[in-house]
């Protein structure tokens, strides 16, 4: 399961809003930074047969089937701070996250 703040669910549907177009909100994780994982985040505009779509507050997340030990539990919000904007994640499952949070291992 991944949870979204009501800010993320607002974000992620006015962006879909926007382009006109999209599924859902496509989240996973690549190998990175210095702690060894990072988030992916994208618009879904199609599922492949790899991917597990989740609902959560009427919004569609689509995972790639084996980055879900990674995601199960993250905790997703969008936060403002001054002319920043961006996804902020809080997985309960990492292990430790670098200094600037950009990294998590797990």
């Amino acid at each position: 399961m991944i949870h979204l703040t009501e800010a993320a669910t607002r974000r992620i549907q006015d962006q879909l809003m926007r382009r006109g177009k999209g599924i859902g909100l496509r989240l996973g994780v690549k190998r990175a930074g210095c702690s060894g994982y990072t988030y992916v985040v994208d618009y879904a505009d199609q599922i492949e047969p790899e991917d597990v779509v989740l609902e959560t507050q009427g919004v569609k997340i689509v995972v790639k089937r084996d980055h879900l030990t990674y995601v199960d539990g993250l905790h997703v919000d969008f936060q403002r701070e001054g002319l920043n904007a961006a996804f902020r994640f809080y997985n309960p499952k990492a292990k430790a996250t670098c200094g600037c949070g950009e990294s998590f291992a797990f």
